[in-house]
């Protein structure tokens, strides 16, 4: 017998059968958990079904190999992105990440904890992007494969760092790099302070870095592409202005 309870982030749901629903959360303590909600098609249950719904989700089955049942809770309300097309789609965006990269059943506290982070995040639209592009970094390096943006790998030097190695995930600074730029990712400078501002260009060349990292790791190992709905919203993002 498999039992717990925990405060989660519903990630997403489809109907199931007639009244019932199969409903993924990010869990604060157990990582990602898939679960039957019996009456998940109930108008009761639609709006905490959504993506972004805190819940506390109790979680039942017989064995651990086994797909259990689970009841919700809502322990909050989640962002209101109902009138913002784009901080929507960011908002889901968000959830099919998590549930495609982190492995089922593992513990990440930092993704869910930085998940929190990025809904809270929402209220404020020119904020978000890079706080969203700043979740997909925790998310790589949750996994193993984690941007090293500390120092240049050519040098050694902790300045003028303008650029990552696509073949090292390693930052590399202006002077090093120059020559190469054209075989070079952008490192946007709000990634490596929080005081660093953002430039016209820096959330497209984040999402470029992210995903081009994400793909290689991530999707491509299993033949998958990255999720259609990352290609809207870096499409949405980089209509935006500046």
């Amino acid at each position: 017998m498999s039992e717990f309870e925990d405060e989660a982030i519903v990630l997403g749901a489809r109907l199931h059968g007639e009244t019932g629903a199969i409903v993924h959360v990010l869990t604060e303590q157990h990582g990602v958990y898939a679960a039957h909600i019996a009456g998940g098609a109930s108008r009761r249950l639609k709006a905490m079904l959504q993506p972004g719904s805190p819940v506390v989700f109790t979680y039942r089955a017989r064995n651990t190999d086994q797909l259990g049942s689970a009841r919700l809770e809502a322990s909050g309300q989640g962002p209101d992105l109902l009138d913002d097309p784009t901080g929507l789609l960011g908002l889901q965006c968000a959830a099919a990440m998590t549930r495609e990269v982190l492995p089922e059943r593992e513990r990440h506290d930092g993704a869910f904890h930085a998940l929190n982070a990025l809904l809270r995040a929402f209220a404020i639209p020119d904020i978000w992007p890079a706080i969203y592009v700043r979740y997909e970094t925790g998310l790589l390096e949750a996994v193993g494969y984690g941007l090293d943006l500390s120092s240049c790998a050519v040098t050694g030097s902790h300045d003028d760092l303008v650029y990552v190695s696509p073949k090292s995930a390693r930052a590399v600074s202006r002077a090093s790099g120059e020559p190469y730029h054209d075989k070079l990712l952008r490192l946007p400078q709000f990634l490596l302070s929080s005081q660093g501002g953002l430039s016209a260009g820096d959330i497209e060349d984040g999402l470029k870095l992210t995903g081009f990292f994400l793909e290689r790791h991530v999707f491509h190992p299993h033949n998958r592409p990255l999720p259609e709905i990352r290609q809207r919203l870096s499409e949405a993002l980089a209509d935006r202005p500046a």
